[in-house]
């Protein structure tokens, strides 16, 4: 699957193809995946993607006509280790719909990108990159990623380096039994990290969060709190910088717009967040951060709606 989202100048593009698993070619150590001419390592990706429109035109295949190539290698300078929630033992007991790993969510990319015909340089120096896997049987409910690299600091007044953020939602399980959907958040500033999840009760993490959709733009709002720091996060994503995800989950729900649940999608969020951290005195300013093109994704309820 390859795509690009909305913009000013162009409508939304998502490209699908598929693949026999037969055909499948992969190794873990180093990592090594191979379907015909898509290549993923660790430290390269390259491949092609061409939907002509008479496949575009069968709504089961889920995907727009076009053609998209890329050839780019990529360093990861950041991850979100999600820890337990992603070990063997809670896949193997499917605690989640969907597991999460951030392995680089602060990627430096280099190479090229075709879309149609026209190419595109891609320079580390020039975009924010971002690199992750979700494994699975569904996307999560609700679904919620949220993530940026471009972070301003007020105390500097600078972009911030070795810096992200990254946050994904989840909603654990047991045999037939939802609980409370969670959060795990991860803000790496200027290369310290401040991690927020539910897995180890023994932090003391709290978290609130709720979406609010206008006419215009959906927000967020999120507290994140530990027992050594503090985050509050507001994020805006425009909803004509967002496109509806057309995809085949792996629990062959097929999803929006033929079916659910709807996903939403956009990189151009942008918000401020604000960071304490937490002392016997009590908390401690330590900068606001300006967040600039931010990977937005998020399941849009049939009515506006917050979670606690």
């Amino acid at each position: 699957s390859a795509g690009v989202f909305p913009s000013e100048e162009a409508p939304g593009l998502q490209l699908h193809s598929y693949y026999p698993i037969s055909i499948a070619k992969c190794a873990k150590k180093p990592l090594y995946f191979q379907v015909e001419d898509q290549i993923l390592q660790e430290n390269r990706i390259l491949g092609c993607v061409n939907v002509s429109q008479e496949k575009a035109e069968r709504s089961t295949l889920a995907t727009d006509a076009g053609v998209m190539e890329w050839k780019l290698e990529l360093h990861k300078t950041i991850a979100c280790h999600t820890g337990i929630l992603a070990s063997r033992f809670f896949c193997a007991i499917n605690a989640l719909d969907s597991f999460w790993h951030g392995e680089g969510i602060k990627t430096h990319y280099r190479g090229q990108v075709t879309l149609s015909g026209e190419v595109y340089d891609v320079d580390p120096d020039s975009c924010d990159g971002y690199a992750d896997k979700h494994w699975g049987r569904s996307f999560n409910k609700p679904w919620l990623q949220l993530a940026s690299s471009c972070l301003l600091s007020e105390r500097t007044g600078k972009l911030l380096k070795h810096s992200s953020l990254a946050l994904d939602g989840c909603c654990p399980r047991f045999l037939f039994f939802r609980f409370q959907p969670r959060l795990i958040l991860q803000l790496t500033y200027t290369g310290e990290d401040f991690y927020y999840s539910f897995e180890n009760p023994f932090r003391k993490v709290r978290m609130k969060w709720g979406t609010k959709e206008s006419r215009e733009r959906y927000t967020w709002h999120v507290k994140a709190q530990n027992q050594n720091s503090l985050v509050k996060l507001t994020l805006r994503s425009p909803k004509k910088s967002m496109m509806t995800l057309k995809y085949d989950a792996p629990d062959s729900a097929l999803g929006s717009p033929e079916g659910s649940p709807m996903v939403r999608a956009g990189n151009e969020g942008y918000g401020t967040l604000d960071l304490y951290r937490l002392t016997p005195e009590g908390k401690v300013w330590l900068d606001t951060l300006t967040i600039q093109n931010c990977l937005c994704e998020f399941e849009k309820p049939a009515k506006t709606a917050s979670a606690k």
